[in-house]
C-alpha cells in the first residue's frame, strides 16, 4: 500500500467479465515509482501481459487510469489514459482524453480500473462510490456514441454521470476505434475502443461523490495560484482560450507544413476558410473547457445554414479540422466540421480515418485504384460525398471500408502495386496533420514514438523558439532551436518525451505542461510533495518519467521493434517539400538524429534497445532479465 496520504484514491479495481467477478485491491508501492496514469498503466501492462496475446483475446487486459492530478483544480488536471496491447498496431496501445470521467473515477474511489476477460453478451459497468455492477447492455449495442451516453443517463436517471462508451466501429472490429467520454472527449488511438469492443464492453458509466485529499492544502493553492498567474500572463493564453489547437491550421500553413492533400504539398490555399480563427468568428457559441481548468481550449458550435444546418456540437481540436480539410483537400469548414462529428459518433480516430480517405484518394488519382476497386466512387480531393460514404462504409465494414478499417498499413500491403510508400504511418500507427519536413525534432519524435507514428509523446515546440542561445544552454546545441535543423535534436526530443510523460502520468494537459512550459520537474516535485506529503525531488520526477519510457521502449522491444523501425515514410526521407514558403526543399535528416537520441538515452545505436545498465539505474533490472529471457539481445 502506497504510504502517501495525498493525490490518490488508493484503490485499483479488477473486473473480470469472463467470470463476472469484482475485486478491489489496495493501491500498491509502485506508484512511487511510475507516479500513476500512463506510467501506472505501462506497469502493470508489461507484467500482465504476454508477448505473443492476440490483441482482440480475453487475456488482454485493458486498464483506465487516472493520475495524481487528476479531480484537484490543477489547471488541466483533468485527464485519463486507457491501455492494452493493440489491436492497430500490434504494440503498445495507449490512448489519453479529458474532459471529465479521469476526476470522475477518482471520486468514485479508484485511481485505476484493469479489465480482463469477455462477457458473453454485450454489458456495462456501473462504478458509483465503492459499488461496481456489471450490467446488461444488448439494448445499448449498435447504437452510437451519442445515442449510448444519452441513454445510460435516462436509464440511471442521472445527467451528471460520467460514461466512457464505444461505438458501432469498435463493435464490428475496427481497429482503431477509441473510447469516448463527454461525447467528444476521445482515446483514440491505437484502437483502445477496439479491445473494448471485443470484451462485449460497451461502457463504462461512473459516478462519485468523494473527493481528493490534499495533504498540504494551504501550500497547494498557494502553487496552484502561482500556475494559474503564469497561465494568464503567457502570450499564448489569448489565442489558446479563443481557438485551442485549431489555431494551428493557419499557423503551420505559414510555414509551410501544413498536411495537403496527403502530403503532396505544405501549403493548403483554403487554410484561411477552415482556420481556428474562421470558426471561432462565424461557428462558435461558447467557450468550453474540461474539468477545474484556466484555459476554455475547447468551444461549442453550431451551423445554422447550408447543408449542414443543424450541426451542433463541441470542438473539433485541429487534428480533426485538419483532417477533413487540408489533408482531404476540402476548403469548406462546415464539412471538416461535419466530418469530425461523423467519426465521432460512429466511434473512430480521426486522424487514422483521415489517413485512410486521403490515402484512397491519392493512389485513385494516381491511377494506383480503380473506381471498381473504391465501390463505384470516384474519391478526388474535396469530394464531400465521398468523403462521408468513405468514412460510413469503413465504420460498417462494407466494401473497400473493410480494407480500411485495418489501418493503411495493411490497406497498402494488400493493394500491392506500390502504394505501400504512400501509406503515411510509422510502426502501423498513421501520422498526425503536420508535415515532419517542416519539424525536424517532432518528426524525430514521430519515429520514435512508443505507440507508433505519434506527435504527443514529445511535442517538441521550443524548435519553433529560434533563440541560439537558449538552445545552447538546454541542449548543448544552437541548432536545437530551429525547426529546419536536426543537430541538437535527439537531447531536445529526450527531454521533452519526459516532459510529456509527466503530463500523461500526472493526467495533467500537455497544453499547460509541455506546450506553454507552466511547470518543470522541479515545480511538479513541489505540487506533488503538497498533494501527496511524499518527499519528492526534480531530479527524482524526471528519472520516474524516463524510467516510464524505457519500460514503454522494452515492451515494445520485446514485440520486435528495433532500430530499422524507427523511421518515416519514404515521401518524408527523400522528397524535398515542395511549394513556395519557408519550408520549400525540406527533407528528413533522421539517421544523424536517432544516432544523437540513442546516445542520450542510453540505448544500443545499433538496435534501439536500452541497454542493460541503463534499465539497472532506473530500477528495471527485472526487465532486463525478462527481455534477455524472452531472446531480446540487451547488452
Amino acid at each position: 500500500m502506497v504510504k502517501w496520504h495525498g493525490g490518490y484514491a488508493g484503490k485499483v479495481l479488477n473486473v473480470d467479465l469472463t467470470q463476472g467477478r469484482v475485486e478491489q485491491e489496495e493501491l500498491g508501492p509502485e506508484v512511487e515509482s511510475y507516479l500513476g496514469g500512463r506510467g501506472l498503466n505501462i506497469c502493470r501492462l508489461f507484467r500482465l501481459l504476454d508477448r505473443d496475446t492476440d490483441p482482440l483475446s480475453p487475456r488482454n487486459p485493458l486498464l483506465f487510469s487516472a493520475g495524481p492530478l487528476a479531480g484537484t483544480l490543477f489547471p488541466g488536471g483533468a485527464r485519463f489514459n486507457v491501455s492494452a496491447k493493440s489491436p492497430h498496431t500490434g504494440i503498445l496501445g495507449d490512448a489519453n482524453a479529458g474532459g471529465f470521467f479521469g476526476p470522475e473515477l477518482k471520486f468514485a474511489g479508484y485511481d485505476q480500473l484493469i479489465i480482463s476477460g469477455r462477457s458473453e453478451k454485450p454489458v456495462y459497468l456501473l462504478i458509483t462510490d465503492g459499488r461496481v455492477e456489471i450490467r446488461p447492455a444488448e439494448h445499448l449495442w449498435g447504437r452510437d456514441v451519442w445515442q449510448t451516453d444519452k441513454a445510460l443517463r435516462e436509464e440511471l436517471a442521472d445527467n451528471r454521470l460520467q460514461v466512457a462508451c464505444i461505438g458501432p466501429a469498435a463493435e464490428r472490429g475496427v481497429t482503431f476505434a477509441g473510447v469516448f467520454a463527454n461525447l467528444v472527449r476521445t482515446a483514440a488511438r491505437t484502437g483502445m475502443g477496439t479491445v473494448m469492443g471485443a470484451k462485449n464492453l460497451k461502457a463504462v458509466a461512473v459516478r462519485g461523490k468523494g473527493c481528493i485529499n490534499i495533504h498540504d492544502r494551504e501550500r497547494f493553492q498557494k502553487l496552484l495560484a502561482q500556475i494559474d498567474a503564469k497561465i494568464y500572463k503567457h502570450d499564448e493564453y489569448q489565442a489558446r482560450a479563443m481557438m485551442g489547437t485549431t489555431k494551428l491550421i493557419n499557423a503551420l500553413n505559414k510555414f509551410g507544413c501544413l498536411a495537403t492533400r496527403h502530403f503532396l504539398s505544405g501549403d493548403f490555399a483554403g487554410a484561411d476558410a477552415v482556420s481556428g480563427e474562421q470558426l471561432a468568428k462565424t461557428l462558435k457559441v461558447k467557450s468550453k473547457s474540461c474539468f477545474a481548468c484556466t484555459i476554455p481550449c475547447s468551444r461549442f458550435f453550431r451551423i445554422t445554414s447550408g447543408p449542414y444546418a443543424g450541426l451542433a456540437s463541441e470542438g473539433p481540436e485541429f487534428e480533426g479540422l485538419a483532417g477533413f480539410s487540408s489533408r482531404v483537400g476540402c476548403n469548406d469548414l462546415a464539412f471538416a466540421l461535419q466530418g469530425v462529428d461523423d467519426c465521432n459518433r460512429l466511434g473512430m480516430d480521426v486522424i487514422t480515418a483521415s489517413e485512410c480517405i486521403s490515402f484512397v484518394m491519392e493512389c485513385f488519382e494516381k491511377g494506383l485504384l480503380s473506381r471498381d476497386e473504391v465501390d463505384g466512387l470516384e474519391p478526388r480531393w474535396g469530394d464531400q460525398r465521398a468523403i462521408r460514404e468513405l468514412l460510413r462504409k469503413i465504420a460498417w465494414r462494407e466494401g473497400i471500408g473493410d480494407l480500411l478499417a485495418r489501418g493503411v498499413r495493411h490497406a497498402s500491403r494488400t493493394i500491392g502495386r506500390g502504394t505501400e510508400k504512400l501509406a503515411m504511418h510509422i510502426k502501423g500507427l498513421e501520422v498526425f496533420q503536420a508535415d515532419p519536413r517542416g519539424l525536424k525534432g517532432y518528426a524525430l519524435g514521430f519515429a520514435l514514438a512508443s505507440r507508433g507514428g505519434d506527435h504527443l509523446r514529445s511535442e517538441p515546440s521550443f524548435e519553433f523558439s529560434n533563440d541560439p542561445d537558449e538552445g545552447i544552454r538546454r541542449y548543448g546545441a544552437r541548432e536545437a532551436a530551429f525547426r529546419l535543423e536536426y543537430r541538437g535534436k535527439g537531447r531536445l526530443v529526450k527531454h521533452y518525451e519526459e516532459w510529456s510523460a509527466l503530463s500523461d502520468c500526472l493526467s495533467a494537459c500537455k497544453n499547460t505542461i509541455v506546450n506553454m512550459e507552466i511547470i518543470d520537474f522541479g515545480e511538479a516535485a513541489a505540487l506533488l510533495a503538497a498533494l501527496t506529503g511524499g518527499a519528492f525531488t526534480g531530479e527524482g520526477v524526471q528519472q520516474a518519467c524516463e524510467r516510464v519510457l524505457n519500460l514503454e521502449r522494452a515492451f515494445i522491444v520485446r514485440q520486435g521493434i528495433r532500430r530499422s523501425d524507427d523511421t518515416l515514410p519514404e515521401r518524408f526521407l527523400k522528397e524535398p517539400l515542395p511549394g513556395e514558403h519557408p519550408s520549400k526543399g525540406s527533407v528528413v535528416e533522421l539517421e544523424a538524429m536517432l544516432d544523437e537520441y540513442y546516445a542520450a538515452r542510453g540505448w544500443d545505436p545499433a538496435t534501439g534497445i536500452p541497454t542493460g545498465k541503463t534499465l539497472s539505474r532506473l530500477g528495471l533490472a527485472d526487465v532486463a532479465r525478462q527481455l534477455l529471457a524472452a531472446g531480446v539481445p540487451v547488452i
